[in-house]
Order: structure tokens, then sequence, then C-alpha cells
């Protein structure tokens, strides 16, 4: 999978463009092209509009999660093709109950839970989450609630 630090550099590289040349076309500061493609920093979802508007992409593919510049949802949108007929309903007898343990670690879980890509994936998305001033909000919050504590 191509991260998006990847995929900056790949654009950027492609126009022959040196990365504060880029920075300042965007408007970013000089150092911002730096971060965005060493993963120090993730841009802002104004930036990568910005950065997708500017090389004719879309988000997907800026983001990595598809492979064709101009398809516009990726897997991450849930839409499904006009062509797919709605599924049968299938009547099928009640289930019974599993067993505690099966229950909160089913074999097929418990193997995506351990695997590393998808740890990765998980890692990436939450620290993703705690750079927005949404999660920094909520890590400050954090903080006060566990100063205030002692």
């Amino acid at each position: 999978m191509v991260t998006m630090a990847q995929r900056i550099e790949a654009l950027r590289t492609e126009r022959n463009l040196s990365r504060p040349a880029l920075s300042a076309a965007l408007g970013f500061p000089r150092t911002a092209m730096e971060k965005f493609e060493t993963g120090r920093q993730t841009p802002t979802q104004e930036q990568q509009t910005k950065l997708a508007d500017y090389f004719g992409v879309s988000l997907a593919y800026l983001r990595g999660e598809i492979d064709d510049p101009t398809q516009t949802d990726s897997w991450l949108s849930g839409s499904v093709p006009d062509d797919v007929p709605d599924p049968v309903p299938v009547s099928r007898p009640a289930a019974k109950p599993r067993p505690a343990a099966v229950q909160e670690d089913g074999a097929v879980f418990g193997a995506l839970l351990k695997s590393p890509s998808f740890q990765s994936l998980v890692r990436s998305a939450a620290l993703e989450a705690l750079r927005s001033p949404e999660g920094q909000e909520l890590l400050a919050k954090a903080i006060r609630k566990e100063l205030n504590r002692r």
C-alpha cells in the first residue's frame, strides 16, 4: 500500500518541482513538503484538498487508498457499483449462543488483531486522528483531567 507521503513525493517529482517550490505554489510554509514527505507531519484536510486539486488527482488517490488518480470514491466510501444485484435474503436457523471465549476473540478477528499490517494501519489512523485539531483538543482535555486528579 502506498502512503500519502510516498504519493506526494511521487507527484512532486513527476512535475520536477522542489519541495520549497511546491510549498510556495500552494501557500504552505517552506518546510511543509519535507515534513509531509518524510511522514513527520500529516497534511490537514484542507492541505490534502489543495494538494489533490493542484495535481489533478482525487483525495483517495493522494491518500494511497486507490491506484487510479481519476477515480473519486474509495473502498472506505462503501459505494456499490450500479450493476451489482441486491442480495437475496436467505433464511437460516437461529444461531446458537457461542461461548464467551469465542465471542470475545474469534479466530479470524484474533488473527486480524495480530497482523502487523493491520496494527500499522490502526496505528497510522490513530496518529493521524490525534494530530488533527480535534485530536489535539481531546489530548489536552485528557491531560488536564489527569493533572487535576493528582
